[in-house]
């Protein structure tokens, strides 16, 4: 018997047990974030900041979990699964997409911390630098092996 995989609707709307919760970290988590609290979040409550960046902004992956660490009142939130959650919203999105649907999730509007496009979202670095030419953006590619940036990204940031 297999079991059936959950869509990624399924992963955006079901949250595992327990979640949102603040848990303590490990101490290391101190030094760096200065204190122990780590925020455990939602599919949904990710999907919910990313719903807020309005064409011709932009959002870093850390500013995602500052906001949701100040919200719950933690000292940050969880590094791995904000990371994971942000690829569900992003593959709900494009499935959004590809049904035509009005209301979609602008999982392209969210950069790295340095301002570099995502590998791992659907359609690659590729994809996501079409969708930010198309909302006014300049996208500059290194001559390394190191994914894209956006031009002049921290003007672009919302507050």
């Amino acid at each position: 018997m297999t079991k059936n995989r959950k869509t990624w609707r399924e992963k955006l709307n079901n949250a595992p047990a327990g979640l949102p919760k603040v848990v303590d970290g490990p101490e290391k988590c101190e030094k760096r974030f200065g204190g122990t609290r780590v925020l455990v979040p939602t599919p949904l409550l990710v999907d919910k900041v990313i719903r807020t960046v309005k064409k011709g902004k932009l959002i870093t992956v850390n500013q995602i979990r500052e906001k949701l660490a100040q919200e719950f009142n933690a000292d940050s939130t969880c590094q791995i699964t904000t990371g994971i959650f942000i690829r569900i919203c992003a593959e709900v999105a494009e499935e959004d997409l590809q049904a035509e649907k009005k209301s979609i999730t602008p999982y392209w509007r969210v950069l790295k911390s340095e301002g570099s496009l995502n590998t791992k979202y659907p359609g690659g670095v590729e994809s996501q630098a079409k969708h930010l030419i198309s909302e006014g953006h300049e996208i500059l590619t290194p001559k390394s092996r190191k994914p894209p940036k956006v031009k002049d990204f921290i003007n672009f940031l919302i507050t």
